[in-house]
């Protein structure tokens, strides 16, 4: 799986480009084929995934990343890794479909939005259960696994200095989200803790109001 990495500024087209890959193993079976309603392919998917951002309000073209945003696919998503053929197992052992990412630099900051389907409700709890405690092992600090403001199903973490490594230039706060057979994956970086905390909350709940749950 993938460790996210925000570090556009340095040519990773996501969070997960530059950084270490994943020692974890599934933790949930493909689930059902996609019901009435959710999107049947990865321009379905991309149709539901926010164009806008509050406070960041210079969107980053899919083009001009190395890889470029956008759509993903399973081969996509692992290529992130160092093993690239035992990821995309492991991503279809979770059921996964398809992704979509989008980036947004702001002043001072930077805002990432990336969405993934999978067959089912039990493959995307995994997988953002695996992203959350992956990125927080990478990044540092613990996560609220039930944060004031958000729904249930959702974690959030606020990292004040984040390591040199790492990429991040400043504060830096992230949400992980399950929400039906979706992921929702939310960094945002800001010259202040406390506007990337109240930004990344008000970025997770537009986007989670625009995807059906199934």
């Amino acid at each position: 799986m993938r460790a996210r990495l925000l570090a556009a500024a340095a040519g990773c087209a996501a969070l997960t480009a530059c950084a270490t890959p994943v020692d974890g193993v599934p933790t949930a079976a493909a689930g059902t084929s996609a019901a009435a309603g959710l999107p049947s392919d990865v321009d379905g998917l991309g149709a539901l995934v926010l164009t806008e951002v509050p406070g960041s309000t210079v969107p980053v073209p899919d083009a001009e990343l190395d890889p470029p945003a956008g759509a993903k696919t399973v081969e996509d998503v692992a290529a992130y890794s160092e093993d690239p053929d035992r990821d995309a197992e492991v991503l279809a052992d979770y059921g996964y479909r398809w992704g979509w990412e989008r980036f947004w630099r702001p002043a001072g900051g930077l805002t990432t939005v990336f969405v993934d389907q999978f067959d089912g409700v039990p493959g995307a709890a995994a997988y953002a259960a695996d992203l959350r405690r992956n990125d927080a092992s990478y990044y540092g600090g613990s996560p609220d696994r039930d944060p004031d403001g958000l729904p249930e199903g959702c974690s959030q973490l606020a990292v004040q200095d984040p390591p040199e490594e790492t990429g991040l230039d400043g504060p830096s706060a992230f949400v992980w989200c399950a929400h039906g057979p979706f992921t929702v994956s939310v960094a945002v970086v800001a010259p202040d803790l406390t506007d990337a905390s109240a930004r990344v909350q008000t970025v997770v709940l537009a986007q989670l109001e625009l995807l059906p749950r199934g």
